[in-house]
């Protein structure tokens, strides 16, 4: 059974008195806050290009160490753990943005390109629509944190990892070290890799192979494309995969499955259009059977991931239930939990917000703002609390399956508008990962003996940022492509797999021209393998099938090294080295590629 270890760090003794065990002071939350929008800046980034998140907890807590204990010497445990609990709020409020938000961008750019008028939209909305999320999703699951935590101990395994981290005490210097060196290495190649300067077009011309657009080209004239042989460059994407080894196998076979088997068999059995050009070939592949084989996939894996929630569900509502009891009964200490009033009026704020934000959106309506304000509330409240459970017992959130439903049901409850419903989209998932956010924190928090309420305070204060930033880069992002526009999506080296399948579930069901086989296949074998003991699997070989398999085969790349390194040093050296450097070369890529974008657009203005 889990015990909370009382505070043994940064209480001095003299003259018969202890000074006060620092937890909420104004350097945790200065600290807090600046590594929440760098690690939001980085993982909209990562994100863009991987297809999914990674949290920030850990990067914040060794960056935490590093300061609070070496440069300011008396740091305690429980303030880096505000310092994470801020960092982390501010930087999973983004993936919600970035899972949901390009998807507009993409879909205006393809219609503008097809002669049509474009998608109209406002960012503004979108805005208040993600802080409204981010309010909702934090209030929504603080009743049930002594639940959850206290009473039914769930595992929440991040939360865990990142009390570890924090209690490592003289090694989390060390970390430190290792992540600012991934870093620099890191940030050195991907400037290098921008730069154009190992680009070789005379040898892929040659020989057939080289380095071109940051790919690595081995197909030496006799590997034909349709087998993509190629390997993006990027050590993020590597650093990704060593962060999950074994785990990642799925997604590396997913893009196995596609391009060395599926694509070769689809030319072999002459289901090419007879006229095709050779070098069209791969482009037909991927763009009329695998995406949408793979955005069936997804989907059919990601819905199944909700209905096996369904446990957590009943689960979720008898903590709710419970809850209640406990707190109707006096049992809840009071300043050990945010005042109700509090609760209250924040849940009214992001309400009125949610109805503000659904007005300013062209084409709404009174009724179907309140519409979208109620329904949106009641189903983000509901999916917050799924999602919570869910990632208490697995570690794994279905993000991806809440948003395509909350967006789809939205569009038939909106007569087909598409902002007005991403709106929903964009707050539902906000709130989701803020939600299982808050209590990875709040298990971080009972386990290393914080007070609840410092934490639910700051995060509460300061997550609505997290909306704000990613939909800065996002426009950045976007905008530092050619022309002013397409900085990510097919074709570039920032797929947005997630925003890309959301995108085509939109322009099917508005236009009407959905390829019903393949995401019904692509569905089917989704669901199945959803159903599989490992969790997540079929929306990791969904997205795989999505994204260019350059993308994939770097990161099954990395997955195999970390294998190979745990055999070889075993598992601590893997989580005390291996970890924070592969974090440092995440950050390092990312926040350069932002750099270049933004350098990009100044340049053009």
């Amino acid at each position: 059974m889990e015990s909370i270890p009382q505070p043994t760090d940064g209480a001095v003794s003299g003259s018969g008195r202890s000074e006060i065990y620092r937890e909420l002071t104004a350097r945790a939350v200065v600290l807090g806050v600046i590594q929440g929008v760098i690690l939001n800046v980085a993982f909209v980034y990562a994100a863009l290009k991987l297809g999914f998140s990674i949290g920030g907890s850990t990067v914040a807590s060794i960056m935490g160490y590093a300061l609070l204990r070496g440069v300011f010497r008396n740091g305690t445990m429980v303030e880096n753990n505000i310092n994470q609990t801020i960092a982390s709020g501010i930087n999973t409020a983004g993936t919600g943005v970035v899972f949901t938000v390009p998807a507009l961008f993409m879909l205006d750019a393809a219609w503008r390109a097809d002669g049509g008028a474009g998608l109209e939209f406002q960012v503004l909305p979108l805005v208040i629509a993600g802080v409204a999320g981010a309010v909702l999703g934090v209030v929504a699951i603080i009743p049930l944190r002594k639940q959850m935590v206290e009473l039914d101990r769930l595992r929440f395994p991040s939360g865990v990892a990142t009390a570890t981290i924090i209690r490592a005490g003289s090694t989390g210097m060390e970390k430190a070290k290792l992540l600012a060196a991934g870093f620099a290495i890191s940030a050195l190649w991907k400037l290098v890799m921008v730069s154009g300067w190992l680009e070789t077009p005379g040898l892929i011309e040659r020989y057939g192979a080289g380095i071109a657009e940051e790919e690595l080209l081995f197909g030496f004239g006799v590997i034909p494309a349709y087998w993509a042989p190629a390997v993006y460059l990027s050590l993020m994407n590597m650093a990704a995969g060593m962060l999950a080894g074994r785990s990642g196998l799925p997604f590396l076979l997913g893009g196995l499955i596609s391009w060395w088997l599926i694509s070769p068999t689809a030319v072999a059995s002459g289901w090419m259009p007879a006229d095709l050009a050779v070098d069209e070939t791969a482009g037909f592949i991927y763009s009329k059977m695998l995406r949408p084989l793979g955005i069936g996939v997804l989907i059919g894996g990601a819905l199944m991931g909700v209905v096996t929630s369904f446990p957590a569900i009943k689960g979720a509502i008898g903590s709710l239930a419970s809850a209640t009891k406990t707190a109707g009964s006096g049992k809840v200490v009071g300043s050990d939990e945010m005042k109700l009033p509090v609760l209250i009026g924040g849940s009214a704020l992001a309400m009125v917000l949610f109805f503000v934000a659904s007005m300013m959106t062209p084409g709404v309506t009174v009724a179907g703002a309140s519409l979208s304000a109620i329904v949106g509330t009641l189903w983000l409240g509901l999916a917050a609390l799924i999602v919570a459970q869910a990632t208490g017992l697995t570690d794994i959130s279905p993000m991806s399956g809440m948003a395509l439903i909350s967006v789809t049901l939205m569009m038939f409850l909106l007569n087909k508008n598409i902002a007005a419903s991403m709106v929903v989209g964009v707050a539902v998932c906000v709130a989701i990962g803020q939600g299982a956010d808050m209590m990875q924190d709040l298990k971080t928090g009972f386990l290393i003996g914080a007070r609840p309420v410092k934490q639910q305070l700051v995060q509460f204060a300061t997550t609505w940022a997290g909306p704000i930033i990613s939909l800065a880069v996002i426009y950045i992002l976007w905008h530092g492509g050619p022309n002013g526009q397409n900085g990510f999506g097919e074709g570039t080296a920032l797929p947005a797999p997630q925003g890309g399948a959301l995108m085509g579930i939109i322009d099917a069901v508005n236009t009407g021209n959905v390829p019903i086989d393949k995401y019904v296949m692509g569905g089917l074998a989704g669901a199945t393998l959803g159903a599989a003991p490992m969790s997540g699997l079929g929306v990791l070989v969904g997205l795989a099938m999505y994204l260019p398999f350059s993308i994939t085969l770097g990161y099954g790349m990395g997955c195999l090294l970390q294998m190979a390194i745990q055999r070889a040093k075993g598992v601590a050296f893997c989580e005390h080295k291996l970890v924070p450097f592969a974090a440092g070369l995440i950050v390092g890529e990312a926040l350069m590629g932002i750099a270049h974008a933004g350098f990009s657009i100044l340049r053009a203005a």
